[in-house]
């Protein structure tokens, strides 16, 4: 394959192909022969996926970002909540009665005990331990048999809040400090308001973040890796690749793009075309397929296991183009019963030789530029 060169860059820009410009730039690359490459080769040590002092680094990381928590369809109403953990912290994410959304650690001010568990909607937070009470506001409203606390100042004892703010469709959530405007300036509206979030899923792996998070960022495994899923309707290592600050896109076109070759560049539209992963960085992904969208985050457990956590939406235009929830979630199955399994088991298997002593650093090569830019920013946020 002959290459096209577009360098890794660290300044932050937003600056991405609009459609016409990235079917253009496709068919480029199909008639050279050629997919977008980086300009760096990243070595990064093994013993970054199963350090126990690089894993408590990364998890004091994610917890001083703001980190995509769940799109905001999955709070629909007032009272619509989420209890998760987050960078090994319990989380409960609310959409209060002024429509707001707002986090607290999920743990009563009693006895610590968790106020919330999985999702739903409710008009408070009962703690099943001594049902102390707290509103969606977080604010400590009623405490069984108070006359035992005549010293406590209830308006001191709500629950405790850490930051939370909405974008483009996607609630971010930062644990230290407040989110201010810039930490999310290279942030994209990911989704829009029309799109319904139709299932949520955990599972859990038994490889690092990291390992799982580079697999959705490169099509130069899409031929021998998925060989008889992905790759008899994609192209094997022909992508674009853009990076807008410590985030990435990387869009993967099928074979049937070749139906747009007939029509004018201006009336071209890429629906149903091709796959664009977004890595939002540094522990998310959104992925937009031909009927159905995703978030999915890759939740740290241990140097050696991650849960991951995926949100399935309808597609942006699925109103226009009649794609029905039923449609979009047989595409979801195929995605995951097929080629997203395989990458799995792939991350799975090297996790399991990081700590031998054949190799000392994972190698990532000019068809990897997605994820050179994930370690780079990554480097230098720990550092």
């Amino acid at each position: 394959m002959s290459i096209s060169k577009s360098s890794v860059n660290l300044i932050p820009s937003t600056s991405l192909l609009n459609e016409r410009q990235t079917i253009d730039r496709i068919f480029t690359h199909i008639d050279a022969g050629t997919t977008d490459l980086g300009d760096t080769v990243w070595r990064e040590p093994v013993e970054n996926y199963h350090s126990q002092q690089r894993f408590d680094a990364e998890i004091a990381l994610l917890r001083r970002r703001p980190v995509p928590f769940c799109p905001s369809a999955a709070l629909p109403d007032n009272g619509s909540y989420i209890a998760r953990k987050a960078a090994g912290t319990p989380l409960v994410v609310v959409r209060g009665r002024d429509r707001v959304v707002r986090a607290f650690i999920n743990a009563c001010r009693h006895r610590g005990m968790q106020v919330a568990s999985g999702s739903g909607c409710s008009r408070a937070f009962v703690c099943p331990y001594h049902a102390w009470t707290y509103d969606l506001e977080g604010k400590l409203k009623a405490i069984r048999g108070k006359e035992a606390f005549p010293d406590l100042n209830i308006e001191e004892h709500g629950l405790v809040q850490v930051s939370a703010q909405e974008k483009g469709g996607v609630v971010y959530v930062m644990q230290e400090g407040q989110i201010e405007s810039q930490m999310l300036e290279n942030n994209l509206d990911y989704f829009a308001p029309e799109q319904a979030m139709f299932q949520e899923s955990e599972t859990t792996n038994k490889a690092n973040w990291k390992l799982i998070t580079e697999t959705l960022l490169e099509g130069y495994h899409i031929k021998s890796l998925h060989k008889t899923t992905f790759y008899p309707y994609g192209l094997d290592n022909v992508n674009l690749v853009e990076t807008y600050g410590a985030n990435a896109r990387v869009t993967f076109p099928f074979r049937r793009i070749e139906k747009l070759r007939d029509i004018p560049s201006n009336d071209r539209r890429a629906d149903g075309m091709l796959t664009t992963v977004n890595h939002v960085f540094p522990n998310a992904s959104i992925s937009v397929l031909s009927k159905h969208s995703n978030l999915t985050i890759m939740e740290p457990l241990s140097p050696n296991s991650t849960q991951m956590v995926t949100y399935l939406m309808t597609a942006r235009l699925a109103n226009e183009n009649n794609i029905s929830i039923e449609d979009a979630a047989r595409d979801a199955v195929f995605v995951n019963e097929s080629g997203q399994d395989e990458d799995l088991e792939a991350a799975c298997s090297i996790q399991e030789t990081v700590t031998a002593q054949g190799n000392s650093h994972l190698t990532f090569g000019y068809f990897e530029k997605a994820i050179v830019n994930f370690h780079q920013h990554l480097s230098r946020n720990l550092n």
